[in-house]
This record gives structure tokens, sequence and C-alpha cells, in this order.
């Protein structure tokens, strides 16, 4: 009986990634049809109510706008209105300026800056701007959001400022520090192994790695290490930003000492140019000083110090508590749910204020203000629709009782074995609804179960959960249609997703025999 049930409760997930990788069908259209499928269960199969399935449906699509759909335009709208002033010009000079070498200049934006992002603001943020900074640059559309969604997956746990590990932490009632320290114990492997993969993308296939073992090795060591230090020490809060601002610094300086000591071969060769309707024009020579630096940047910088200050909670804090609770999903026999939005301290509003803040710093007029974002909104469409059929779906399993099903059947199964599954269980989570947070909401509890029930760490479980996320997210319905805005490249989801998912899936095999077989290493370093 249980086995039947588990099967029905994939059957949403399993749609999704036969008609987005197999049928070919675009993302907004496989992520509605998706949530029929969990619709239909959720009354037929799990008895819930139709008010209750419809208020599942509800509050996922709030969700989805708030703060999801909002940080994502948020963060699309500054990319794009820095290529509207021209200010994009400037900052790919300056890239290039750094080093040409288009391995180089995948590592630090999407790789050391991309993490800054997940660390800082987290909801898709690490996604957008750097693959679009890349797009921009020359990059190859597919290549540039496939490295940054790889990038993005290991630094998720510790994204937007510590809150998928936090509240993990908190709903099982375990030490968030402890918590850390095993999830970074968990992800160690993977933080040397991402920039590799990164730089093999840049370079299509493993010749890329030819003279750039050593730069690979410094960006994925300087991450790592402080990382893990404010991890086992600090807690889940800072790792991340710690982590990104070392690479950057170490990145940056590495490579420009490598550029001037040997040149770069002919087939990574990166150009600052800019796309025009006759061809391309050499935008080498543009004017790169401070002021116009600082313009350029300063939709950027504004950002980084927005997101700075608010995490100070003097500040921050009182700006959280301006919010609302909103009592969306309905169901008579369970306790209420309540659906908080911040208003103020959200992301989205964040990136948003500091693109008002450029636009006045670069002069940008009411009229091309609004005619950018008009733009960016239409140019998100798709994607809109998208998020809000998958988060819609995804509250259909939780709230059914679907997605428990899901672990429950693995719990049963698989006694002393369950930690091999542990990491898969966190990677459906996060394929499901492409977030750390709303998994760690799903599973967490269960998986703190698990281990209670066959001796194990509830820690060490509980982070395999978070490290699992990683590898889910990286080719989520949600983080493929958030890449693909990005760069504007709708109708390409099934290409992105059948690539991502062959990262995921090693990683995913990896993380199954590290989480059985590493726990007399957790219990040693404890």
């Amino acid at each position: 009986m249980l086995f039947g049930y588990f099967v029905l409760a994939l059957l949403p997930i399993l749609w999704l990634i036969v008609a987005m990788s197999v049928i070919k069908m675009q993302a907004w259209t496989a992520a509605l049809s998706a949530m029929v499928i969990a619709f239909v269960e959720a009354m037929v199969f799990w008895h819930a109510s139709f008010l209750s399935a419809t208020t599942s449906v509800a509050e996922g699509v709030v969700m989805a706008l708030w703060p999801i759909v909002l940080v994502i335009i948020a963060a699309i709208f500054v990319y794009n209105m820095t290529v509207h002033t021209g200010a994009m010009d400037v900052i790919k000079a300056q890239l290039t300026s750094v080093s040409n070498d288009r391995r180089v200049l995948a590592i630090l934006i999407a790789w050391c800056f991309g993490g800054f992002m997940e660390g800082m603001a987290g909801y898709g943020t690490a996604i957008a701007i750097p693959a679009s900074m890349m797009f921009a640059l020359g990059f190859n559309p597919v290549e540039a959001i496939l490295m940054c969604l790889v990038a993005d997956s290991y630094t998720t746990m510790f994204g937007a400022v510590g809150v998928p590990t936090q509240m993990v932490s908190d709903l099982t009632s375990l030490d968030a520090t402890m918590v850390s320290h095993a999830q970074i114990l968990q992800a160690a492997v993977f933080m040397i192994i991402c920039p590799f993969v990164i730089v093999t993308i840049a370079g299509h296939g493993l010749k890329g790695l030819k003279g750039m073992v050593p730069f690979t090795l410094v960006s994925g060591v300087s991450f790592l290490v402080p990382e893990y230090i404010a991890a086992k020490f600090m807690g889940p809060t800072l790792p991340v930003i710690v982590g990104a601002v070392v690479s950057l610094v170490c990145s940056f300086a590495f490579g420009m000492w490598q550029n001037k000591r040997k040149e770069t071969p002919d087939e990574y060769v990166m150009g600052a140019k800019k796309p025009k309707d006759d061809g391309y024009e050499d935008v080498s020579s543009t004017d790169t000083g401070l002021k116009n630096a600082f313009i350029a940047w300063s939709p950027f910088l504004f950002i980084l110090v927005i997101l700075l200050l608010v995490s100070i909670p003097a500040i921050g804090e009182p700006l959280g508590s301006i919010k609302t609770a909103f009592h969306i999903y309905r169901n008579p026999d369970a306790e209420p749910v309540y659906y908080t939005i911040k208003w103020l301290n959200t992301p989205g509003v964040l990136v948003f204020l500091a693109g008002i803040l450029g636009a006045l710093v670069q002069k940008v007029s009411v009229k091309d203000f609004f005619l950018v974002l008009g733009r960016t909104v239409k140019q998100m469409s798709k994607t809109i629709v998208t998020m809000m059929g998958v988060l819609a779906c995804a509250k259909l399993m939780s709230y059914s009782g679907m997605t428990n099903t899901i672990a429950e059947f693995f719990v049963e199964t698989l006694g002393q074995y369950f930690p091999f599954v542990a990491p898969l269980i966190g990677a459906i989570g996060a394929f499901v609804t492409g977030s750390g947070t709303s998994t760690g909401a799903l599973f967490g509890t269960i998986q703190k179960t698990a281990a209670m029930n066959i001796g194990a760490s509830p820690e060490w479980m509980v982070a395999a959960n978070s490290v699992g996320v990683s590898a889910g997210k990286m080719f989520a319905p949600q983080s493929i249609a958030i890449g693909s805005a990005a760069c504007d490249l709708s109708g390409k989801e099934s290409e992105l997703m059948k690539k991502a998912a062959v990262y995921a899936v090693v990683f995913i095999v990896l993380m199954a025999l590290i989480t059985q077989f590493g726990q007399p290493l957790w219990a040693a370093v404890q």
C-alpha cells in the first residue's frame, strides 16, 4: 500500500522531469500541468477537500509572487538598466582587464560574485545577476546559466544570510552551529569540485583545465577554508559571505598575476565587445576611470551596501517587523497556517531600492526607468507563470501529505541504510520547491526522526537533507526558469535541465556515499 502511494506521490515530479527533458515542453506549461496532476491526486488519493486544495494553490501563487518573482524581476531589472545606460560596457571592459581568459572570468563572476549574492540575498539572485552579466560578456547563454547553476548549488544552505539552515535547526530543535558544521563537512569536497566543473564548462571539456589547475584550486580552497571556520565557530549566518569575499580577493589577485605571466590561449580569449545590429564593436577603449567605474557599478554597490546594512540586527529587525500575516491555506481539520509577507526587509524590495539609487546615479529618466521595468516584466512573463505553477504544486504536495509519503517510504524501507537516501530526499524537495528553506521545512523533522530511529547523528542527517538540496536545486524547474529569463532564453529549458541533471545525479551519488560512510569522521571532529 505504502509503495503505491509513494509512486503516486512521485508522479508530479516525474512528470516535470519527463515533460521538460524528454517531451521538451516549455517550463511554464510543464509546471502548470504538474500542478493539475498534484491537485487531482491530492483530492482523490490523499482526500484533501476542494477548499484545502484550492487554498494550497493560492498560497503557492502568493509565495511565488512574493518574495521569489519580486526578487528575480528586481535582479533582472538592475541588469537591464545597466545595459540600457551603457554601464555594462564599462563593467565588461573592467572585468576583461583582470584577465581576458573566459575560464578566469567564469570563476570570478559565477563562483565568487555569485556566491556572494547567494550569501547576501538568495532567492535566485545568484543565478539571475551573474548569468546575465556573463551573457553580456559574450558567453554562450546555455553555458553561462549552467555554470551559475553549478556555482549556486553548495552555497544554498547558507544563502540569504543563513536562513535555510537557521530555519531547519529551529524546526528540529538542533543547535544551528552544529548543523552548520555538519553541512560544511559534507559539502567540503564539492566546494573544491565545483570550480573545476565551472572551468571545464567554460573551457568546453577537460582540456579547459590545462594551465588552470592552480588558479581553480586557489578559488576553491580560499572559499572553503574561511567558510568552514565560520560555519564551525559562528553558525549559518556568514559562512558563504566570508568565503565568497575571500575567494574573490584571492582569485582576483591570482588571476591578474597569471594574466601578466602568460598569454591566454586563443580559444579561451574573451573580448570585451557589445552587440550591434551590423556585428560587433570593440569596446576595449571604453573609459574605465574611477568615476565611470563607480557610476557603472553603482547599482551592484548599492545592493552590497544595503544588504550589509540590513544584516545588522539594529536595522534589519525593525524593518523585518513591518509585515502582514495572511491566513490563506484553509483546512478545518488542521491548525491554522499563516503566510507572512515582509514588506521591507525582503531581498526583492532591497534590490529594487538599490536599482532606484543606481538609476539616479546613472541619470536615468523617469520615462526610461519605467520603459526598462516594463520590458523586464514582459521578458519575465513566462517565468512568472512557471514560478506560480511550481510553488502551487509544491504547496499541494506538502499540505496534502504527498511529500511526507515519499519520505516515509524511504524511512520504512531502508532502515540502517537510510543515510544513503537522505540527500536524495533533500534533492527531491529542492527539485519540487526550488528552495532550501522550503525543503528543510518539508523534510527536516523526518530526517531527524529517521536518524534517532537508526541511532545516527540527528545533526548529520539534517545536514544531509540540506546538502542534498544543493543538487536538487541545480536542475529544479524554478532555477532553470530563472536562468532562462536572465539570458532571454525561453524555450531552451529542456536543454538546460538535461545538462544540469547530469551533474546533479553524479553529485547525489557522491553525497549518498559521504552521508553513509562519513559519520565516523563527524563523530571525530565534533
